[in-house]
């Protein structure tokens, strides 16, 4: 007969899994080392197959052992979700939500947004990860994008959060040791062929065509730090500027290389709570 597992065997999976050798899984269960040997072993003849591996690093755990963990981590959440929701009487929002961006937006908008209202939502987890592209969305492997474009697809649903406009850049140090005004004359940071479409490489081409960036990065985020840090000058958002104190703007708004910051979902996702709720937070959260 197939055996049926338990709560108890769970717990003791996740133990060890997390503990990675008998004692601190002992410890974590204040049951005895030679009891949790025991109680392993005994799941193992049971179930039919091995859990765990026994190295120099402790005992490694097989596919087998993290499945279960994984399971056990799940019944473990809904059981302080549930503790939550008992002393603060009321249903709390709960779930996981995909939330994707990209890394400069991520530093200087998401991060300081959720650190203000999700103390409010603990029940709530996320999901982050950063790309540059509309694509975890499309795939569903996102539940909401924070994009910086003026035409988002028309197959996702949002609000524009505000205006994005870009500047020329330097640090105050740069500033101080350099002895030219003309642009041209300067070290440039840019980003490389990773973003070959954005627009401060666009208005870089068209304003000043002779220059060759020294520096190229992967990420508007590399490129705000590099220029932070003293490297030259680079075209940065506004919202980079105002995030680091290092940085002076050397001109006005660049004409023609504006954006916006929109807030995006999948149709199908407005009737998910947890989704619905974190939108709602980053709507009113968020100020450019």
């Amino acid at each position: 007969m197939q055996y049926h597992l338990n709560h108890s065997d769970l717990t003791l999976v996740l133990a060890l899994v997390r503990g990675k050798t008998l004692a601190r899984a002992a410890e974590m269960l204040h049951v005895d080392v030679s009891t949790v040997f025991r109680s392993i072993r005994r799941l193992e003849r049971k179930l039919g197959e091995a859990l765990f591996e026994k190295g120099r690093a402790g005992y490694l755990p097989g596919n087998a052992a993290l499945a279960l963990a994984q399971q056990a981590e799940s019944a473990e959440r809904a059981l302080e979700v549930a503790q939550l929701s008992l002393e603060q009487g009321r249903e709390l929002v709960s779930g996981t939500v995909r939330v994707t961006c990209t890394d400069s937006v991520l530093h200087s908008v998401l991060l300081p947004a959720l650190a203000r209202f999700m103390p409010g939502y603990p029940a709530l987890g996320l999901e982050l990860s950063t790309s540059n592209g509309f694509a975890n969305l499309s795939r569903r492997d996102a539940d909401i994008a924070l994009r910086l474009t003026l035409a988002p697809p028309e197959h996702l649903v949002g609000n524009c959060l505000g205006a994005v406009t870009y500047r020329v850049c330097a640090s105050l140090d740069h500033q101080a040791r350099n002895g030219t005004t003309d642009l041209a004359d300067m070290a440039w940071v840019a980003p490389d062929e990773f973003l070959p479409d954005h627009p401060t490489v666009a208005w870089r081409r068209q304003h000043l065509p002779s220059v060759v960036p020294l520096y190229r990065c992967n990420s508007m985020l590399s490129v705000a730090q590099w220029v932070g840090a003293g490297m030259g000058v680079g075209v940065l958002p506004d919202f980079l500027l105002r995030a680091d104190p290092r940085l002076c703007p050397l001109s006005e708004p660049l004409a023609n290389c504006d954006s916006a910051l929109w807030l995006l979902t999948r149709p199908d996702c407005r009737s998910l709570r947890s989704v619905v709720t974190l939108f709602s937070e980053l709507a009113k959260g968020i100020h450019l």
